[in-house]
């Protein structure tokens, strides 16, 4: 679980939920009718603009790219792809047959060098495989980002009907303070998912569309290099572009051994 994303809510909603205590009662922060024309216009709002199969597809995107940890670490796949290509320089692809690979992108990739593909095949088909998956996530991305411009204007909005709803009471001067309130509470609450939640989740989704565009190009070519026999030192050098600079050091370490 990525403690981060749950650090970062924990703390947003204490900040606020302090400021509210210190000053008044959280209760009169409370108002469902508010809280409904929010959730539920911006709810609409995104249908709207998008197919309802994208947005369930993005909210579990999302929630899968805000509360997880991306286990593709780069440095150890490619110790992993050296020692493959240290594999098939003894004993050629087949030699790859049921080799216990983690990453399900490269499990796929070397199996289908062992089935026996053409290169281009095989390049063809992880390289539209890379791109549907950074398709979805720049997707939920745009998603979110949707619902995070929806929810401060259907705040708005619910002001709006708060501040017309108190303008046609004005015969009772006492009820206009508390009316006031609680049209305000809709801009709050729109302010709250937009800033907490869904405009943190799109910018996730575009930083893992990156990570992600990256980590698959390094598993792309350490396949094809696999495939084509490449010496594993020579793989290792090919491959160093990949990482930051502080690990090309270790990798030359783990690349030598052998």
């Amino acid at each position: 679980m990525d403690i981060a994303t749950l650090l970062g809510l924990v703390m947003g909603t204490g900040v606020v939920i302090a400021a509210i205590l210190v000053g008044s009662d959280l209760v009169i922060f409370l108002n469902l009718p508010g809280f409904l024309i929010v959730v539920g216009g911006t709810f609409a709002a995104t249908l709207v603009k998008f197919p309802i199969s994208k947005v369930f597809v993005a909210f579990k995107v999302g929630m899968k790219a805000a509360f997880t940890v991306d286990q593709n670490d780069a440095l150890s796949l490619v110790e992993i792809a050296i020692s493959l290509a240290k594999k098939t320089r003894k004993g050629g692809l087949l030699a790859l047959e049921g080799v216990d690979i983690d990453n399900d992108f490269m499990k796929k990739g070397i199996q289908l060098c062992v089935d026996g593909l053409a290169p281009e095949v095989v390049r063809k088909t992880l390289t539209s495989e890379m791109h549907q998956t950074i398709r979805r996530n720049e997707e939920g991305s745009k998603i979110f980002r949707g619902i995070g411009d929806a929810a401060p204007a259907f705040g708005m909005i619910g002001t709006l009907v708060g501040l017309v709803q108190m303008l046609a009471n004005l015969s009772d001067p006492s009820s206009i303070g508390p009316s006031m309130a609680v049209a305000m509470l809709t801009t709050l609450y729109g302010a709250v998912i937009a800033n907490l939640i869904a405009l943190p989740i799109a910018d996730k989704l575009e930083s893992r569309v990156a990570d992600e565009e990256n980590i698959a190009a390094l598993i792309i070519d350490s396949v094809l290099e696999i495939q084509a026999q490449t010496n594993p030192n020579v793989l290792g050098e090919l491959l160093q572009v990949y990482l930051p600079a502080h690990l090309r050091d270790h990798l030359g370490e783990e690349g030598g051994e052998g």
